[in-house]
C-alpha cells in the first residue's frame, strides 16, 4: 500500500501557475492528492487542468506579486506555497525582487508551513544584467522574511512544450545554414518534470530542505554548438552552423525583433552551469534526465516526413546495416 503524500489534502498556492513549469509541478500535487490554488496574472491559462482534479481541488485565481492584497488574498488558507513567477519585460525588480518578498513576508504571516523559491542559475546583485539583478534580490528577500524557504536555481529547463527547444527546432527546419551565438557556453539543461519533482519534494520535506539553496542540472554539459547540431540530428537535416563572434552577436541581440534580447546573451554567454559544490539533485533525492531521452522523439513533428522520417543517427544505421 502506497504511503499517502504529506502533501495530501494540503492547499498548496502555485503562484505563476500557468506557465511552462507551473503546469507540470501542478500535475505532481494533483496527483499526490494536494488540493490547488493557480495563482497568476492570467489563471485562464492553466484550466486545461481542470480534468486531472477531482471535483473542488483546483481553484484559479488572478493574482499580481505587485498587489500585495491579492497576494494576501491568494495565500488565504493555504498550508503551502510556491513562487513560480518570473519575467523578462517590465519593471523586473517589481516583480521578482520587491514581489517574492512581499510573497514571502504574507506566507510567513499567514503560517505557511513550507515555501519553495524558484530563482535561477547565476543570479548576481553585481551583474549589469537587469534579470539578474531581480533574481538575486528576490533570493535576498525571501531569505531574510521567510528563513525556512526553500530556493532552487534550475539551469534552462527543457520539456516537449518549451520555448526553448521548439524555438530552434523551427529555426534549424527552416534554415540550411544558421548563425550560432555564444557558441562554446556550456549548458546543463534540466528537464521540467525533474524540476518539478524537486519543488514538490521540497514542499513534502521543509523539515530537510527547508533553508537550502539547491541548484538543478541535468546530468550532462553540452555547448550552445553541439545543441545546435544534435536538434539538427534529431531531425534528420544536414545543417551548417556558423560560429558567431561575440561582437557581432551583442549587436545581433540588441536588434528589435531577434529571438534572443541582448540581456539573454549575456546570461548565457558564460555558460548555465551547476556551481561546484553546489547543492543538487542528488541531496533531493531525484536522478535527472538528459535531452538524448527525448529528443528524437521531440524533433519528429519538425523533420521532412514527421515521424515516418529518420534522424541522422538512424539513417546512418539503416544504411549501415547488412
Amino acid at each position: 500500500m502506497t504511503t499517502p503524500s504529506p502533501l495530501s489534502g494540503q492547499l498548496v498556492t502555485l503562484f505563476g501557475g500557468s506557465g511552462f513549469i507551473g503546469n507540470h509541478v501542478a500535475q505532481k500535487l494533483l496527483a499526490r492528492g494536494a488540493r490547488l490554488r493557480i495563482a497568476s496574472r492570467n489563471p485562464e491559462r492553466a484550466h486545461s487542468l481542470k480534468p486531472l482534479a477531482n471535483l473542488g481541488q483546483i481553484q484559479f485565481v488572478p493574482c499580481n506579486l505587485t498587489h500585495e492584497t491579492s497576494v494576501a488574498a491568494a495565500l488565504a488558507g493555504a498550508s503551502h506555497a510556491v513562487n513560480l513567477v518570473g519575467v523578462f519585460t517590465g519593471n523586473l525588480s517589481a516583480v521578482m525582487g520587491e514581489g517574492a518578498g512581499t510573497l514571502a513576508r504574507l506566507a510567513k504571516a499567514s503560517s505557511v508551513k513550507a515555501l519553495v523559491h524558484v530563482s535561477a542559475i547565476g543570479p548576481g546583485s553585481a551583474s549589469g544584467v537587469a534579470y539578474a539583478k531581480a533574481k538575486a534580490e528576490g533570493e535576498e528577500r525571501v531569505a531574510a522574511e521567510f528563513p525556512q524557504a526553500t530556493i532552487l536555481r534550475p539551469s534552462i529547463v527543457f520539456g516537449e512544450d518549451d520555448n526553448f527547444l521548439n524555438m530552434f527546432g523551427g529555426m534549424i527546419e527552416l534554415a540550411p545554414v544558421l548563425p550560432v551565438f555564444a557558441p562554446e557556453a556550456k549548458l546543463q539543461l534540466v528537464y521540467v518534470d525533474d524540476v518539478a519533482e524537486a519543488i514538490v519534494t521540497a514542499l513534502e520535506h521543509a523539515e530537510l530542505h527547508g533553508g537550502h539553496t539547491y541548484e538543478l542540472g541535468g546530468p550532462e554539459q553540452i555547448s550552445m554548438m553541439e545543441l545546435n547540431q544534435r536538434i539538427a540530428a534529431a531531425q534528420g537535416r544536414n545543417r551548417r552552423f556558423i560560429a558567431m563572434p561575440d561582437t557581432f552577436s551583442a549587436i545581433f541581440a540588441a536588434l528589435p525583433g531577434t529571438p534572443m534580447s541582448r540581456d539573454q546573451w549575456t546570461l548565457l554567454k558564460p555558460g548555465n552551469v551547476v556551481a561546484d559544490g553546489a547543492r543538487g539533485f542528488a541531496e533531493l533525492g531525484i536522478k535527472p534526465r538528459g535531452l538524448g531521452l527525448f529528443l528524437d522523439k521531440w524533433m519528429m513533428r519538425f523533420r521532412k516526413h514527421g515521424r515516418f522520417g529518420l534522424s541522422t543517427e538512424r539513417a546512418k544505421a539503416r544504411k549501415a546495416a547488412p
